[in-house]
């Protein structure tokens, strides 16, 4: 179904405003298919850094306040910043791996948590950069990271996490460090939340089906709290929280700028394919200078974005694709929805008591909902390489780099010997087979197009 087709089926198009009540009740749906999305990474990252309850609550209010002022600016738009079309943003899970291991080699290097979060935050907005730079010449990055190379990496991102997702199924690192790793309770916890998402979708009904994560973590909550195993959270000491300049100070390690900035490229690439799905549903173009002209907006603000959460201590911003399909069920294509959304989102940053009651969330439950995350995305990653041939070359490619990058994963101590900078580097799986996949797609050449003969 073409873009044409699809603007036939809208209530809404896209300048179109709807009625408060339509507008209202729109912004929520996208709010319940989005809010899971936005508070799992920064409460993974906390969780496993063995971050204090002040910094936890900090950085989650922060990633939703961030969240919303980001949709604001990429639905809004202003001038060539942003993307006018109803997108939405929050922290890719992307970011996960390169995060968490930056952060733990940053620890173990005994540096205090507040040089250390300054250290990666500024770390993150120098790599942030590279978006910005990606989104001023697209045609010559998409002939280096192609669509098979981009896959490879959101596969790689994919099976690398989702091993952070059976850690937290089993109660975390805290729980190894107690002896209830794995536990009954925990087990059960994590189990009926993954239960929970699974009948769900089995539902006829599609709201059901879309907010079937942050329904099942619902469950989970309420289980956790009859069992008594809410996690203890002193109440916030203040009503609202605003946001401030450099909370942990400013940093900046050039060793893991590398692997950081990778990732930023590839969640470029990604956004792009996931704002044209937006357009697509929208009803707008998806080729020509206005859809050109979209996608360069988009992910410079995902550039821009990325770079404002880290000055306000918080993980970088990108566009979320799970959107798409409220857009398609409601039929409300409208950016003036995206307006609501980022203003809901911008509300609940500044109220601390919605951070504490997200600390609350114990560890298996939210394992339990990131599992399956985890493994979508791998998932997606599978969906993207399928629309390539895989003919010789294409194969020789995917081998090599999953190899590369799930061993290193697997087996970080092979690169023990390497000199300090290659190691630092190669360190993260995904960046190890991302760089691979790179090489290789430069590397081997590309067969020639076959001439028909009559």
């Amino acid at each position: 179904m073409d873009s044409q087709a699809h603007a036939h089926d809208l209530v809404y198009k896209l300048n179109d405003r709807p009625p408060l009540p339509q507008t209202f009740f729109a912004a929520l749906q996208h709010m319940l298919a989005m809010f899971v999305g936005i508070i799992t990474p920064p409460l993974i990252i906390t969780s496993t850094l063995g971050l204090s309850a002040d910094d936890t609550r900090y950085i989650v209010s922060m990633s939703l306040l961030m969240s919303g002022i980001a949709s604001f600016i990429q639905t809004r738009r202003f001038g060539p910043v942003g993307s006018g079309l109803l997108s939405v943003q929050g922290t890719s899970f992307n970011f996960l791996g390169p995060i968490i291991a930056s952060g733990l080699a940053l620890k173990q290097a005994a540096m205090p948590e507040s040089q250390m979060l300054g250290t990666l935050f500024g770390t993150l907005l120098i790599s942030a950069v590279s978006m910005v730079v990606v989104s001023r010449c697209l045609h010559l990055v998409k002939r280096v990271i192609t669509p098979l190379v981009t896959g490879i990496v959101v596969l790689l991102i994919g099976l690398t996490l989702i091993k952070v997702g059976l850690i937290s199924m089993g109660g975390g690192f805290g729980a190894m460090q107690d002896g209830s790793f794995g536990s009954g309770e925990n087990l059960l916890l994590s189990g009926v939340v993954l239960l929970s998402i699974v009948l769900l979708q089995r539902s006829k009904n599609p709201w059901l089906r879309l907010s079937a994560i942050v329904l099942a973590m619902l469950v989970g909550y309420v289980v956790a709290f009859f069992m008594g195993r809410l996690n203890a959270v002193q109440p916030a000491e203040h009503f609202f929280a605003l946001p401030r300049l450099l909370p942990f100070g400013l940093g900046f390690d050039w060793q893991l700028c590398i692997p950081i900035t990778i990732i930023f490229v590839v969640t470029a690439l990604e956004a792009i394919g996931d704002m044209t799905a937006t357009s697509d549903v929208s009803g707008e173009p998806v080729d020509g200078p206005v859809y050109l002209a979209r996608i360069k907006g988009g992910v410079l603000s995902d550039g821009l974005n990325s770079m404002l959460a880290a000055l306000v201590g918080t993980f970088p911003m990108s566009v979320f694709a799970q959107n798409n399909g409220v857009i398609q069920l409601t039929g409300v294509a409208s950016r003036y929805v995206g307006l609501f959304i980022a203003g809901m989102l911008v509300l609940l940053g500044l109220l601390p008591g919605v951070a504490v009651f997200i600390q609350q969330i114990p560890e298996p439950v939210l394992g339990g909902a990131t599992v399956v995350m985890f493994g979508t995305i791998a998932a997606a990653g599978v969906r993207i390489i399928a629309r390539e041939p895989l003919d010789r070359r294409a194969l020789m490619i995917l081998a090599v780099s999953l190899a590369m990058g799930l061993g290193v994963a697997q087996v970080p101590e092979v690169l023990q010997h390497l000199p300090e900078l290659l190691k630092s580097v190669l360190s993260f799986g995904v960046a190890t087979g991302g760089i691979t996949a790179i090489l290789l797609n430069l590397l081997l050449p590309k067969p020639a197009p076959q001439v028909k003969t009559v």
